[in-house]
């Protein structure tokens, strides 16, 4: 069940994210920005390809200033050409700018869509090798935003940013050196112009661009409320709060729309500024140049060719804000995903493992002390110490928060001791490879969690690239195969997002077939049949019976009925062995902790 008050964490995801867009283009940014480039390298071929069409796209458009003022002149009788002669180069050049314009947005989305698969796959594959730690400082929501939002920021880079601001560069540079010897006069006096416009720009534009991400942070907000909303639906629904969550929900549209509102406000204000001043501008241009052409200082023609470069340099200017604004939206993204592909993994998904050796399952733990990272003044384990031959059976019984599933995850190798030494058949556990060590573990938790697919994919997942037969059987000795049958799609029955689709019973009878399917040497059942009635406690009884026969067992229990025949019960209580013994022998101690456990459960249960 997700947790409440994810907002807060929503919001400061947004915070931090807004202060990574924030950031002014630095160098040390830029070079960051530039490192996320290595997923183009392989496709630079086509990226070199798509720029060649870029820098021939922008000639031909650049030269359309140029083909007016010729026009105009053959109009006028000014030039040598006629006007059949220039009108059919004209076309030609239009019909060479559509094919250049084609080739370079093939090329740069061929460079773009695979590059940008290719940055998605190793985020992915990254999130998914991090250890368990990583994934207690981040929200779902958050890593999901990685993959899809910070991800997309980069693809409009590579296509449209990278392509428009080589065309804007280029458009600034080549038609003021192309005014400039068409006329210096008149272009000297629109240049004046220009600094009321960039200031202007300047000021806005970091305005709105604020009021922009407040909106983007507010969104994410509003998200958060969606997604924890969702994943809580079984709550909403039990408490009947759907009007409760879809004002919640409504609250934090309201709070995005009167943002954006606020920023589209001065947006139109800016807009409606710069229209005037160019256009202001261009007035100015045209009487001063007008005033050149009676004075035959200039001709007419020349006049017309200033105006269309006039034009093509005021919109290259009006436009660079804007990519400013994308290229320090480009580097808070890229920093945000170099952040998760420069986090150390735990495990390695391209290292060529060794073959496969099943461990005999001995578990020791020796004065273990551990602590969580995110609250390391709080100790967890005070100096556990036990011991668990190949094949035996143990239980951890004590209060929730004792410690006993901690002692599961350093099993599992998700967390490393303090001081103390844990080992599997007399070795060091830190001396195992991650994923041999968990190839001979299987855990079945209290809440089983089944992916989307079918029923056969849940149990194969125990073992990818078992054969049907193999899944069958497994499903048998988990008396699961009765049930799976009664349904009309057999193993083919899909189960629905996190195996809702199923009862608990039959959801915990999946799990332990794919714990039988994985044949461990080590297993954890965590509280694996508490939360079931009495008839499928039976059933999931009888086939943990059957997956336990000849492994290591760890059993975390509160109900001491399902313990009884296990081969030694540790007490755990404030991080520490409290009693250790057999069920007979603990349950006739006297004032003791397990006998008094066993006398309120059977009190109760009378």
């Amino acid at each position: 069940m997700a947790k409440r008050g994810g907002t807060t964490g929503g919001s400061n995801f947004g915070e931090e994210a807004s202060k990574e867009d924030k950031k002014k283009i630095s160098r040390e940014g830029f070079q960051k920005a530039l490192r996320v480039f290595r997923f183009v390298r392989p496709y630079r071929f086509q990226y070199i390809v798509g720029f060649l069409f870029l820098i021939l796209s922008t000639g031909t458009t650049m030269s359309f200033g140029l083909l007016i003022g010729q026009i105009t002149s053959v109009i006028q009788g000014h030039s040598a050409f006629t006007l059949n002669q220039v009108t059919l180069f004209f076309v030609g050049v239009l019909v060479a700018q559509a094919i250049f314009s084609f080739f370079r947005i093939y090329f740069f989305s061929q460079v773009s869509e695979r590059a940008m698969a290719d940055v998605r796959r190793a985020t992915y594959s990254k999130i998914i090798t991090l250890p368990i730690t990583f994934f207690e400082k981040r929200r779902v929501g958050e890593l999901t935003s990685r993959i899809s939002a910070d991800v997309s920021q980069l693809q409009d880079v590579l296509t449209l940013t990278v392509a428009e601001l080589f065309r804007q560069v280029a458009t600034l540079a080549i038609g003021t050196g192309i005014i400039f010897y068409v006329s210096w006069k008149l272009t000297l006096f629109m240049l004046a112009t220009f600094p009321v416009i960039i200031v202007a720009a300047m000021v806005f534009g970091r305005f709105i661009r604020r009021l922009s991400k407040q909106a983007q942070d507010l969104l994410a907000q509003a998200n958060v409320v969606v997604e924890e909303t969702l994943q809580s639906i079984n709550v909403v629904k039990a408490f009947t709060n759907e009007r409760i969550e879809i004002n919640r929900y409504g609250t934090a549209l309201n709070k995005v729309v009167d943002t954006a509102l606020r920023a589209a406000k001065f947006r139109g204000v800016f807009v409606s500024f710069i229209i005037f001043a160019l256009f202001g501008g261009i007035i100015g241009v045209v009487w001063y140049g007008g005033s050149l052409v009676m004075a035959n200082e200039m001709p007419f023609a020349n006049l017309l060719t200033f105006l269309a470069y006039t034009m093509f340099i005021g919109g290259s200017v009006a436009g660079m804000g804007d990519l400013y604004a994308q290229l320090q939206r480009t580097i808070g993204a890229s920093e945000r995903i170099l952040e998760i592909l420069e986090e150390p993994s735990e495990v390695d998904a391209d290292e060529e493992l060794p073959l496969f050796v099943p461990a005999h399952g001995h578990v020791q733990f020796n004065d273990v002390h551990f602590s969580y990272p995110s609250r390391p003044d709080v100790a967890v384990l005070k100096g556990i110490s036990l011991d668990v031959a190949a094949g035996r059976k143990i239980a951890l019984v004590g209060k929730s928060g004792a410690g006993k599933s901690t002692i599961v995850q350093l099993l599992m190798r998700y967390y490393s001791t303090e001081s103390g030494q844990i080992t599997v058949d007399d070795r060091d556990l830190n001396s195992f490879n991650i994923t041999d060590l968990r190839k001979n573990i299987a855990v079945v938790p209290q809440e089983v969690i089944l992916f989307g697919g079918t029923i056969l994919e849940n149990i194969q997942y125990g073992k990818p690239g078992a054969t049907e037969a193999e899944i069958r059987e497994a499903a048998r000795k988990a008396n699961a195969l009765q049930f799976i049958e009664s349904f009309p799609e057999g193993f083919q029955t899909v189960v629905g997002e996190r195996g809702v689709k199923l009862s608990g019973g039959q959801r915990q009878r999946i799990a332990i077939a794919r714990a039988i399917l994985k044949d461990p040497a080590i297993l954890i059942l965590d509280e694996a049949t508490s939360s079931l009635d009495a008839e499928s406690e039976k059933l999931v009884q009888e086939a943990l019976d059957e997956l336990m026969q000849n492994r290591t067992t760890i059993i975390i229990a509160h109900r001491l009925a399902t313990i009884r025949k296990v081969d030694k019960i540790y007490v755990i209580r404030e991080g520490q062995i409290a009693e250790s013994g057999t069920h007979d022998e603990l349950a006739i101690q006297e004032d003791g902790i397990y006998a008094n456990l066993v006398k309120l459960q059977f009190e109760t249960i009378e």
